[in-house]
């Protein structure tokens, strides 16, 4: 009987860390498109946004990332949403923020987690259907999402 609960245990730790090592796994480019995608239709342009972070992050557990947008930001021109994706994580979407005209300027700031080097894209979508994209690659030493 103690051979056969310890057989138990065996297969259910082996079976939790290869759920943990499936999750650690990062998402692929076309995950990435296939998210974004998913969030704003159409085909993004380059152009318009500006994604600003290092290049080299030390350490991916707090990395430091500002993304702008140009825009007006009135009632007949704005930016109506920001998706933020990173390609090598174990979940592709970053974050994502809403805005109206009242916003008065479409910039926000914040620290991301990044499991490894990979690319960072933000896309926004206008008021009018257009979308506007920047991407930039971060090398990260020291991985942030269990790594």
């Amino acid at each position: 009987m103690t051979r056969l609960a310890s057989l138990t245990r065996r297969s259910a730790l082996a079976a939790i860390a290869a759920a943990i090592a499936a999750r650690n796994a990062g998402a692929t480019p076309d995950e990435t498109r296939a998210w974004l995608a998913a969030q704003a239709k159409g085909t993004p342009r380059e152009g318009r946004v500006t994604l600003k972070a290092p290049e080299i992050a030390e350490n991916g557990n707090a990395v430091p990332v500002t993304v702008s947008v140009e825009s007006e930001m009135s009632e007949t021109s704005y930016v109506k949403a920001l998706y933020v994706a990173a390609d090598g994580n174990p979940n592709p979407g970053v974050i994502t923020y809403e805005f109206t005209p009242l916003a008065g300027k479409a910039e926000v700031q914040f620290r991301t987690r990044l499991a490894q080097t990979q690319k960072l894209i933000a896309v926004a979508q206008m008021n009018d259907g257009s979308l506007w994209m920047a991407s930039r690659e971060i090398k990260v030493t020291i991985g942030g999402c269990g790594g």
